[in-house]
This record gives C-alpha cells, sequence and structure tokens, in this order.
C-alpha cells in the first residue's frame, strides 16, 4: 500500500469526481452492450449524466458530514435523475449515506452499513427487482463487505480494516458482473454482460480509488464479455421496444404514493419510486416507468397529485 488513504469528506468529494470521470470514459461501452430491460442503448450516458448532477449539487457544499454530503448528492441525482439505471444510482447514494450521517470518517463497518443501506433503498425502489442487474452488484458488494468486517481481526476504526473490506468488496463486484451473463436469457443470447452491472462496478471501483488513491485498475473491465473496445454496439441489432419513459418527481403521502405505485405496476414495467427526502416536511417521490403512451401515464399521476420535472422518452431511440 503505498498511497494515502483518505476518509474524510474529501473522500467523497474524490468519490464523486472519479466516478464522473470513470463514467464519461465509459459511457459509449456500457451504451453498446445496454439490452435489458430495453435495448434503448442510453445506460451509459443515464448513469454519467445522473452522476454529473450529483457532483455539481455538492461543488461549493461545506461539511464534515459524509452523510450530509452524500445525502445532497444522492438527493440532486434523484431530482433529475436519467433513466432506470441513473434513477438506481441515485436512490444508492441517498441509501449509502444514511448510515453515514454525523460521522466525519469512512470506516470499514460505515463501508459495510452504507452498502447495505444502498441495498436495501435500490430493490426496495422496483416494483419487480430483477436479479442479474446493478441490484446484485450491491447485494454482492454488501454481503462481501459484511463478511469481511465480521472477519477482520484488525480494529473497526483502523485504516487497515477499511482496506480489508474496501479489497473484499471489489472482489465481489467483478464476479457479480460477470455472472450477469448466466442470469438473464437476453444477455445470455447475446453473450454479454448486464450493463448496469458493470455501470455500478465503475462506481464502486470509483469509490476504492478515491479512498486509496490509487488508479482505477481498467484491465478489469476489457475482459468482459462485449465490453471490449472492437465489440460492436449489441444494443443496436436488438429488436426495439415499443413505448416510451416517463420519470417525474411527484409530492405524495405515503399511502398515496404505495397507490400511485400500484397504478403504475398495472399499466407498465419497469416502475421504480424512491422518496427524495426523508419526509420531515413530507414526501417528494421520484417515479420512473415504461408505458406504451405517455399518457398513460402521466393521467394516473395527475390523478396523484401535480408532478414536476417531467420527462417523457421513446424507448426505440437508438444511440449507435
Amino acid at each position: 500500500m503505498t498511497a494515502k488513504i483518505t476518509t474524510g469528506v474529501p473522500g467523497a468529494v474524490a468519490w464523486l469526481e472519479s466516478m464522473v470521470g470513470s463514467l464519461a470514459n465509459h459511457s459509449d461501452r456500457l451504451d453498446a452492450i445496454n439490452i435489458f430491460p430495453v435495448a434503448d442503448g442510453d445506460t451509459g450516458s443515464n448513469l454519467y449524466l445522473t452522476a454529473r448532477t450529483a457532483h455539481d449539487a455538492v461543488s461549493v457544499l461545506q461539511t464534515d458530514d459524509l452523510g450530509e454530503y452524500l445525502a445532497t448528492a444522492g438527493r440532486a441525482g434523484m431530482e433529475s435523475a436519467r433513466g432506470n439505471s441513473g434513477t438506481l444510482l441515485a436512490v444508492f447514494l441517498l441509501g449509502f449515506s444514511e448510515p453515514l450521517r454525523g460521522h466525519p470518517r469512512l470506516t470499514g463497518p460505515l463501508v459495510a452499513a452504507g452498502l447495505e443501506s444502498g441495498r436495501v433503498r435500490a430493490w426496495s425502489a422496483l416494483s419487480d427487482p430483477v436479479p442479474g442487474t446493478m441490484l446484485s452488484v450491491v447485494a454482492a458488494a454488501a454481503q462481501a463487505a459484511a463478511a469481511a468486517v465480521a472477519e477482520s481481526t484488525a480494529d473497526a476504526s483502523s485504516r487497515a480494516q477499511l482496506r480489508e473490506v474496501l479489497d473484499a468488496m471489489q472482489t465481489a463486484t467483478r464476479a457479480s458482473v460477470v455472472s450477469t451473463e448466466n442470469q438473464l436469457g437476453a444477455l445470455a443470447n447475446a453473450r454479454v454482460v448486464d450493463a448496469g452491472a458493470v455501470g455500478m462496478m465503475l462506481v464502486l471501483d470509483a469509490l476504492v480509488a478515491a479512498v486509496t488513491g490509487e488508479a482505477i485498475d481498467e484491465s478489469r473491465y476489457t475482459p468482459l464479455h462485449g465490453y471490449g473496445i472492437q465489440d460492436p454496439h449489441i444494443h443496436a441489432d436488438s429488436p426495439a421496444e415499443d413505448g416510451v419513459e416517463v420519470m417525474c418527481t411527484i409530492a405524495l403521502d405515503a399511502l398515496n404514493a404505495a397507490t400511485l405505485r400500484a397504478k403504475l405496476d398495472s399499466i407498465g414495467t419497469s416502475v421504480v419510486m424512491s422518496a427524495v427526502n426523508d419526509g420531515a416536511e413530507g414526501y417528494r417521490w421520484r417515479v420512473h416507468v415504461h408505458v406504451p403512451e405517455a399518457e398513460d401515464a402521466l393521467q394516473a399521476i395527475r390523478e396523484a397529485g401535480n408532478p414536476v420535472n417531467v420527462s417523457i422518452t421513446d424507448l426505440c431511440t437508438r444511440d449507435a
């Protein structure tokens, strides 16, 4: 270990910076292998744009509280999240921040707690969570981190244990990404790993790089099936999906939010709903759904409340 370990807010600042840079560099390849849940070739772009929004929101924030810093970034990312993958990234960041509230520096147990909280938030945000996606990567990372904490003989507040946890997380993350190819039929048929899963691997690798001060090892990605620079844009040869993606933010109490989720589940797919704030002054929810016609979702949403930040995107858009 030759680089300096950074565990305070400067490490979180470096994480977001590294995350944005890494997703920007990899966005084209992520888009190229994006065939699940729909082959619209935008996973990389959506992850990058959401991460950049989160990063920009805390560019002038002054705080020594890790949780406050990352929660601010996560909320901003959710308010302007792009697509299914961007929404889940923002949800994960917000979840990761929760156990870190009031803490000035990162430890092994806090990484494990943050990953578990992020896992719970991300899985619960989806009406129909599917293994073999970025959700599986978060789950594998959380499990490995918790095991590393339990098995470590180093002091819980030590940098030695933090490094053990990060190493275990990285190993589990890559193994989980590789396994996505065999967990979803569409990916197995195309012989490619899941784009969102690789995106989450990039996010967690950026965390390790930020804390340890070591450069991200790009060789971790080139062997992934379909991810080589010479590989074709898989999504361009996949059947186009009819319909649109509708996203918005809406203020609702918990009961009306559950009612809206049920309505969206009955008319669409890929439903994601997660609270943007802590509910102290009422809840705001970020909503995402795929529907045949935009008005199908908009009518249900307007019956529930007054949506803002509404976006409608054709699912058949190609960016080959």
